[in-house]
């Protein structure tokens, strides 16, 4: 018997699942794959974080079913750091609500706000969760262009005049996964005001908040006078201070919304461990010198990247925030598209990366980069693209090599 179930059918294939499945293969067949393709921070934890967390779960009575919302002593610490960082103050009982990561909290909030018919306003290319956890929700999108200027402006304007119903909110998300495009305070003043207009909430992602290299440091939305009357922000602890695996981070803003997502969150989980909780608490209420030294490892390897795969003949333009590089493929091989050319570089060079277009069809001629190999790793890398490249001069040679390689897959899968 076979099921179909509705939710399902609303999602695309994976696209990733193609170039990581090539991946595992080859790493069985014993090569040495350089992964840039999952952002996935090699680095450890800071040891003052990991201290904390031994500390905390040596007491006993912190093995016990947390709170969904999150430990009193972690909202506060949320709220000190937005104070610290953004000079905007939150209510830590009203305004703040711990997440399972910032993934965890967009989904959950789309189940909370959504009707199933709601159109939503998603930027194209970007994080799979910022479209897909409305889809899941029962909504419908409409996409606009993710590069913060008066083209944006002009999407939500056709969006607004033949949307049908009118779309209830917005994402945003800068610095931007996958693009590492960012935003200033004037873009969020003009989508506050637009989106008040119109009556459209914002849902905003700041998870790359503290990963950035050029300029000022990324604002938030929250900064806007009367953002909270209609906005919420996510964020998370997972690239700030190298704890991807502990999965944890936060949501801030109006209290509606906030209301809404913890609601929903107290009939599905008690929330992350307690020690967890704690030990989150100590990252951001302790030191922040190891934010500086993150912040300084993925600059120093954005800088290798991009001097040594522009020497190799790959123009990778530097990111100025987040720990991704968006680049696009080489002329010689936009026929193939991004997931054509990112298997391709795995096969010919042994580098993964993602395939722009599984961020959205926007993203197609491009792949994203993440600085998750260190600098050896990186000029390796570039030595097998220089090698790779000097065997393509043409579109025909890029052709005639991805057709080489589809015989071989399909040879080997006989």
């Amino acid at each position: 018997m076979s099921f179909q179930f509705h939710k399902i059918r609303r999602l695309p294939p994976y696209l990733f699942a193609e170039v990581n499945a090539m991946k595992a293969a080859a790493r069985q067949a014993g090569r040495d794959i350089i992964d840039f393709g999952m952002g996935n921070p090699d680095s450890p934890t800071p040891q003052h974080i990991v201290d904390k967390l031994t500390e905390a779960v040596r007491d006993g009575r912190t093995h016990r079913y947390s709170t969904s919302k999150g430990i009193p002593g972690l909202r506060r610490a949320i709220a000190g750091y937005y104070d610290r960082r953004f000079n905007v103050a939150l209510d830590p009982d009203s305004e703040v609500v711990v997440t399972l990561g910032s993934k965890e909290g967009l989904a959950n909030l789309a189940q909370a706000i959504t009707s199933p018919g709601d159109i939503v306003l998603a930027p194209n290319p970007s994080y799979p969760i910022h479209a897909f956890g409305f889809v899941i929700a029962g909504a419908s999108l409409w996409h606009v262009s993710v590069t913060p200027d008066r083209s944006f402006f002009g999407e939500l304007e056709r969006a607004m005049r033949h949307a049908v119903p009118p779309p209830t909110a917005l994402l945003l998300s800068y610095p931007s996964n996958p693009t590492a495009l960012t935003a200033d305070l004037d873009f969020y003043r003009d989508v506050v005001a637009f989106c008040k207009r119109h009556d459209i909430f914002v849902i905003s992602d700041l998870a790359y908040s503290e990963i950035y290299f050029d300029g000022d440091p990324p604002p938030s939305i929250l900064e806007v006078e009367g953002a909270r009357d209609i906005a919420v922000e996510f964020g998370s602890l997972s690239k700030t201070y190298s704890m991807p695996g502990w999965r944890v981070g936060y949501g801030v803003g109006n209290k509606d919304l906030i209301g809404a997502l913890a609601r929903v969150k107290s009939y599905l989980d008690y929330g992350a461990f307690t020690p967890i909780q704690v030990a989150a608490t100590a990252a951001l209420n302790g030191p922040q010198d190891c934010v500086d030294d993150i912040r300084t490892l993925y600059r120093e390897r954005r800088n290798v990247m991009c001097e040594s795969f522009g020497n190799a003949g790959w123009a990778v333009p530097p990111p100025p925030a987040t720990m991704f590089a968006w680049a696009p493929i080489p002329a010689q091989f936009q026929e193939l598209g991004s997931l054509g050319f990112a298997k391709l570089l795995l096969e010919e060079a042994d580098v993964a990366v993602s395939p722009g277009v599984g961020f959205g069809e926007r993203g197609e001629g491009y792949v994203r980069l993440a600085l998750v190999e260190n600098r050896q790793r990186i000029r390796q890398a570039a030595r097998g693209v220089k090698q790779f490249l000097s065997r393509v001069r043409d579109a025909q040679d890029a052709a005639d090599m991805a057709a080489r390689q589809k015989a071989r897959q399909a040879e080997a899968a006989e």
